[in-house]
């Protein structure tokens, strides 16, 4: 499945246009690892523990949006685009994609 933030794909026709698709992941962040994040936020430097659940969470939405579109018999996503957001106080953090499921040309 090829996923790309650009309206077109280098090389490829798109034969049909099946849809908007998205996915969505929401992961809890445990107490202890917002302590750490607070401590390390308060002394300068980057949090490795919340960029591990952020990479997590992206990895997540980018797969349900590649299962919803290969149901719709795409072979690609088109104009893909991520959203980040804190829920709850931040205790929450959602993942969310979404694009255009394409189908290519047999050429392509």
């Amino acid at each position: 499945m090829i996923l790309t933030t650009t309206h077109s794909i280098e090389g490829a026709r798109i034969e049909a246009y099946l849809g908007v698709v998205s996915g969505e992941a929401v992961l809890g962040a445990n107490i202890f690892r917002d302590l750490f994040a607070s401590i390390r936020d308060i002394v300068g430097g980057r949090s490795a523990s919340y960029e591990k659940e952020l990479r997590r969470a992206k990895d997540t939405a980018l797969q349900e949006l590649s299962e919803r579109a290969r149901e719709l018999g795409a072979d690609a996503v088109v104009g893909l685009d991520l959203d980040y957001e804190a829920l709850a106080e931040g205790s929450m953090l959602m993942v969310s994609a979404s694009g255009t499921a394409v189908r290519l040309s047999k050429g392509a």
